[in-house]
């Protein structure tokens, strides 16, 4: 019994030997693209910014959360985004011929007045498709930053902020502080009114609300409202803001080719 049960055994042992090995399954023998890529994933951990190679065009997505830093570090504990590293991105981004359009994802609760001017002055100037979305929140300075593309989206339950200029630290209280404040406001005021559909006077009625937040000035108003005010060209999400970035990418393909 034990000499049949080990010549079945050794003839076994044979078949194993001459039988060819097994395919590997096909997702093992074939590695699979990843996501994103060991250049894309340190570009995000870097500067909070990527572009994408593997849609229907390249476009490159920026950014905008948490506090702008400006001329001052903010302490270490604040979500940032700092201009210094922003400016030279839509400086890249513009000089690229490969990128062809540009994403700006907005949650951010202001910060620097100058620092988000530049910025929101670099990227309407850009002859780069560009189309910005607001999630979350784009208030005080986010509220240029948004209207600074050639079109915005931002979500039903996101909310905008806009409020009087205001500073923080000592302030000298001269005729000439004041003024400096007016002017800046009016800066502002004129950049927002230029790429938007909203009126200068309805802007600062907005801005110097006095009967709807408790301890300042301003309003606040939600996606919707956004938009009824001419503030936000339209209500939309992620795949809204793709797609109408991808049609004005194609239009001035079309316009260049003539």
């Amino acid at each position: 019994m034990n000499e049949k049960k080990a010549e079945t055994e050794n003839a076994r042992l044979k078949a194993d030997k001459n039988e060819e090995p097994a395919s590997l399954p096909q997702d093992e023998e074939q590695e699979e693209t990843p996501a994103l890529t060991k250049e894309q994933t340190e570009q995000i951990v870097e500067t909070g910014s990527l572009t994408h190679t593997n849609g229907k065009h390249v476009i490159h997505c920026l950014t905008v959360v948490g506090q702008i830093e400006g001329h001052y570090i903010l302490p270490s504990q604040n979500k940032t985004t700092k201009y210094e590293h922003v400016i030279p991105q839509l400086v890249a981004i513009e000089q690229d011929p490969a990128i062809e359009g540009l994403i700006i994802i907005l949650n951010t609760v202001g910060g620097d007045v100058e620092a988000g001017l530049a910025i929101a002055e670099l990227i309407a100037g850009m002859k780069t498709p560009a189309v910005s979305l607001v999630l979350g929140g784009g208030h005080s300075i986010g509220v240029p930053l948004a209207v600074s593309a050639r079109r915005s989206f931002i979500v039903p339950s996101a909310t905008m902020t806009i409020h009087p200029v205001r500073m923080n630290g000592l302030v000298l209280g001269v005729p000439q502080t004041l003024s400096y404040f007016d002017r800046m406001q009016e800066r502002i005021v004129r950049f927002v009114c230029a790429n938007s559909s909203i009126s200068p006077g309805r802007f600062r009625e907005l801005m110097m609300n006095s009967g709807e937040l408790t301890m300042d000035m301003g309003s606040v108003l939600d996606g919707e409202k956004a938009v009824e005010e001419g503030l936000i060209n339209a209500l939309g999400g992620l795949s809204d803001a793709v797609i109408a970035l991808y049609e004005m990418i194609e239009e001035q393909q079309k316009e260049e080719e003539k």
